[in-house]
């Protein structure tokens, strides 16, 4: 039998806090893949972080990380974006990596001293990632494992030709280029009077913006998020440099929310332009093309059939095999 570890050190949590809001895109992807890889009878699956009491959860053993040395050296070890994190076991080792690691910043989070010494492939979730990975960090090798939205997502059932209210979302952090949205939405609110927009608090709004029916999302469990994004006629998200992967879009696509965009980052990954939405190529653009969706229900419901031909393309058992494969196992 192979035995994998994974190392993270970020928040105390496990897989039962799969559905919570207490976890972002990163501690989705530890809960969803250990959960996939330890379906396979061949393969044990440890998770080292920073629970407090040792469990097993859909046949993974979740770990304190501060008991690390008492097991057994595995095949693998994979640490969630902290080099700092390897113990000095002579096997194969990964650093799967959830952002942009600039060399200066790769520096000042002391990351050169133990990449040097364990030398670790860097797994990253897509071309954009890939790109902006330097040879240097990633001196030892580097491969693209893209991730996906939870089951619930994938599983949940769409009417291809329900008509939500013009209701629409931001659910990415807010110093993610909320201001751009904000100053969009004071054009769009004129040319749709009766549209609704969601964000994600933290976030002050001002007495204008209320006026302008700008709202903060309440942050729930998973189920709520996705009753939203159902009843959402649009999600409007510039991208950023920092968005490696924007798991919020897929999970908005997966549920056929057509989705207005600059392609900032790795958002470009996540739209096709003129097919799920639009990667729009300036600030007019992108108020006319969020306008044009909310106004004209025979496009919305084009697109949102573009969207419905690709619903449940990639799971995370898809996701588990490129892992593998990667990570010769």
């Amino acid at each position: 039998m192979k035995t994998i570890y994974f190392l993270e050190k970020s928040i105390s949590f496990d897989a039962n806090d799969l559905n919570s809001n207490k976890i972002a895109g990163s501690e989705k992807t530890l809960i969803n893949i250990s959960n996939e890889i330890a379906k396979n009878n061949n393969i044990k699956v440890k998770v080292f972080n920073n629970i407090q009491h040792q469990a097993n959860i859909n046949n993974v053993d979740w770990i304190p990380i501060n008991k690390l040395e008492e097991f057994d050296i595995p095949n693998v070890i994979i640490s969630m974006s902290d080099m700092n994190l390897f113990p000095n076991y002579k096997c194969k080792k990964y650093l799967w990596s959830h952002s942009v690691q600039t060399f200066e910043k790769f520096i000042r989070k002391n990351q050169i001293v133990p990449f040097l010494k364990h030398s670790p492939k860097i797994i990253l979730e897509g071309d954009y990632h890939y790109k902006k990975r330097g040879w240097l960090t990633s001196l030892f090798g580097k491969s693209i494992v893209k991730i996906c939205p939870d089951y619930d997502f994938i599983d949940q059932k769409i009417d291809k030709t329900f008509v939500p209210k013009k209701n629409v979302i931001f659910n990415t952090r807010p110093d993610r280029n909320i201001s751009i949205v904000i100053n969009a939405w004071k054009n769009i609110k004129k040319k749709v009077p009766d549209a609704n927009l969601y964000i994600n608090p933290p976030y002050n709004l001002t007495d204008e913006e209320k006026n302008l029916d700008i709202k903060l999302r309440e942050k729930g469990e998973k189920h709520k998020l996705i009753d939203q994004l159902v009843n959402s006629k649009l999600m409007i998200n510039p991208g950023h440099k920092g968005e490696v992967f924007c798991l919020v879009a897929d999970e908005a696509r997966e549920l056929c929310v057509p989705i207005v965009t600059y392609g900032y980052g790795a958002l470009y990954e996540r739209v096709t332009n003129n097919n799920t939405g639009y990667i729009c190529k300036d600030f007019e653009d992108l108020i006319n093309k969020s306008i044009l969706i909310l106004n004209d229900d025979n496009h919305y419901l084009s697109l949102k059939s573009n969207l419905f031909k690709l619903k449940g393309h990639r799971t995370y058992k898809d996701v588990a095999n490129d892992l593998l494969k990667t990570i010769n196992i």
